[in-house]
């Protein structure tokens, strides 16, 4: 009898039933199977897994556990309930399906549990359920039974969500790692104080470094194992669900980061989960990363395809998530990804394009998009790729908006130049509005240029204390101003002096000094006016929102422009890279009238030197030039009156 020889002959014959066959607990039905067979359950997460069932007075009868594992030999379900004991409760395999399932009386919200799964070779595996919607705290790795019973109170945020138009509203992202914002604080905690501080200092969105489970702290949430739950780390999934609602009634939108390029190689997870190389690919030439030392999924597959698309919606529909950042997509579009010659192998067509990953993309943003109006998914894709944001019914990747890393790399790139060797370097600032409109971009400050050595940005730039922190609010003003949505992370808003460390927290003492002060209130005011003034936001993904006015000063180290919104307002931003101030310069307007400077870096307020215009009268209608005053590392803009 092999592997259940531990079985009576009447154990074994039921150890696998008809599809027909569901126990009056069970959480599957015949269109369940169907569907996860065809890779088409966009509530996967009702199907699979640990559901706790009620009779109709709403007593506990107790948990209904079901998990995908075709190749398995047989499949227990261990946990506080029989003392992790294998040859206590054999589950029982549904057909063909490749689904086993088991329900436990008088089990319910709490019970800690693992699947032990015997696979071909006849080796068991305790493996923590793949669906599973709340775990123990790291590093402790078993999933536990959950039942929600929060009660939401942002009807009004979605319901107005539904009509959102990110590509023409104002959209600014502090970006956070939730262990490090603030040490020791809970989601419940963070509800409270993040949420006054990012009101405070004016975002319209938080993003969060990935809040889905994962072992390694240090891995920053991108070494994901449990694609359905947020981390224990802070709290239970209703405390963080608690953190979304507050968020949506102080009127901060949430993103959060996805991360469905790849996933560790820890056993109890989901390697091999049955013995096989089930959500992975087999071979190593596609399952493996060379960079991270993770597993890559097999994006063909239909249930890994459905599993990943299910853990999108699960985010957007159990949590009200207004966005999600998928990370690494670079990675997953590619084939030879980081290889060398020989360790890949081509598509069908004998090209490099990872055709799978491309329907896997393109599903979940389409999906997304038709369930959850209003709600933004946003590519971290690093190379060329064409169409990333274009719809997918036109070959693209229905992606809502894409980061512009070239932009950043050439912008800090450029400010890391001595201000003398920067007239060389001119176009590295100009060069990406040759491009701006070739996707719908966001502009990225990210965590990744504040790790690994990069040092804080503050200290990437030359010059003395005062004018690094110059050049910071000069830069801020810039990209503000520059067509694109915005994203900052963390720490960066106040200028941060030591590189991001995630098991640090903030260096927020530094926020009683005057220079630090000033660049978060420059940050703040920025956002505030940013959120008034249209022009810098309504035609941002046309060219017809933007003119230049000097884009060839290199010299000065000056650039300026005007954007426009759609009842042909504009608004004058100039910045000056350069320590020296530029005084009666000639700068071209757009329009004549009466300008005022509704925002200057060079504040005194904000730390700055206190070089001040008032109001410029443009009244010349043949020439439109007028002189201003220009500070040093600064950045200025004109409304008109």
């Amino acid at each position: 009898m092999g592997i259940f020889s531990r079985f009576t002959k009447r154990d074994s014959t039921h150890l696998i039933q008809p599809a027909s066959f569901l126990n009056p607990h069970s959480t599957l039905g015949e269109l369940d199977l169907y569907l996860i067979a065809e890779g088409r359950h966009e509530q996967l997460w009702k199907a699979l897994g640990a559901h706790v069932r009620r009779d109709d007075s709403n007593e506990l009868l107790g948990t209904a556990f079901s998990v995908w594992a075709p190749n398995a030999q047989a499949v227990s379900l261990i946990g506080d309930h029989n003392f992790w004991d294998k040859n206590t409760h054999h589950m029982v395999r549904i057909g063909s399906s490749g689904i086993w399932e088991i329900f436990i009386p008088d089990i319910g919200v709490g019970t800690r549990y693992k699947f032990a799964i015997c696979g071909i070779d006849g080796r068991w595996v305790d493996h923590a359920d793949s669906m599973s919607r709340a775990t123990e705290i790291p590093p402790l790795t078993a999933s536990v039974v959950e039942e929600s019973t929060y009660v939401w109170s942002d009807s009004d945020w979605i319901t107005k969500r539904t009509k959102f138009e990110s590509w023409r509203s104002p959209v600014s992202v502090y970006e956070v790692h939730l262990g490090s914002w603030k040490l020791g604080l809970s989601y419940r905690e963070l509800a409270i104080e993040l949420v006054d501080y990012v009101r405070a200092q004016g975002f319209t969105h938080v993003e969060f470094l990935p809040v889905t489970e994962h072992p390694y702290g240090p891995s920053w949430g991108y070494q994901v194992t449990s694609f359905f739950a947020p981390t224990s780390r802070f709290g239970s999934p209703d405390d963080f669900k608690f953190l979304v609602d507050a968020l949506h009634a102080a009127g901060i939108g949430v993103i959060l980061d996805w991360v469905p390029a790849h996933f560790p190689k820890d056993e109890w997870a989901l390697a091999k989960f049955d013995g096989t190389a089930l959500y992975e690919h087999a071979d190593p030439r596609l399952g493996e990363h060379p960079d991270w030392g993770t597993l890559i999924f097999n994006f063909g597959r239909n249930e890994v395809r459905n599993f990943l698309v299910a853990s999108a919606l699960y985010w957007l529909t159990e949590y009200h998530i207004d966005g999600l950042r998928v990370d690494a997509v670079a990675s997953m579009l590619y084939l030879d990804y980081s290889r060398k010659e020989g360790e890949w192998v081509p598509n069908i067509n004998g090209g490099r394009e990872n055709l799978e990953a491309v329907q896997l993309l393109q599903e979940a943003t389409s999906t997304a998009y038709k369930t959850h109006p209003g709600i933004m998914m946003i590519a971290e894709e690093s190379t060329a790729w064409s169409g990333v944001t274009r719809d997918t019914s036109s070959g693209g990747l229905g992606f809502g908006f894409k980061w512009n890393m070239g932009w950043m790399h050439d912008v800090l790139q450029y400010l890391q130049h001595d201000p003398i060797h920067r007239v060389y370097h001119h176009n590295e600032v100009t060069f990406s509005i040759l491009y701006a409109w070739s996707e719908n971009f966001m502009l990225p400050l990210s965590h990744d240029e504040v790790v690994h050595g990069k040092g804080q940005l503050v200290n990437k730039f030359p010059g003395d204390r005062w004018q690094k922190t110059a050049t910071l609010r000069a830069l801020y003003g810039f990209m503000w101003a520059h067509p694109g949505k915005k994203l900052l992370f963390m720490g960066s808003e106040f200028a941060q002096n030591d590189e991001w460390n995630e098991s640090a927290g903030l260096q927020w003492y530094l926020t009683e000094y005057g220079e630090h002060q000033g660049v978060q209130k420059c940050v703040a005011e920025i956002n505030a006016l940013y959120k008034k003034l249209p022009s810098l936001w309504e035609k941002d993904t046309s060219p017809e929102g933007f003119t230049w006015l000097v884009g060839n000063d290199g010299a000065a180290n000056v650039v300026a422009f005007a954007r426009w919104d759609d009842q042909g307002t504009p608004l004058v931003a100039i910045t000056n890279f350069s320590p020296m101030p530029h005084e009666n310069y000639s700068l071209p307007f757009p329009t004549t009238g009466t300008w005022t400077e509704v925002l200057n870096t060079d504040d005194l307020a904000y730390g700055g030197s206190g070089i001040t215009n008032e109001p410029v009268a443009v009244n010349d209608g043949a020439q439109l030039v007028a002189q201003v005053r220009i500070p040093p590392l600064a950045t200025i803009w004109f409304k008109r009156s």
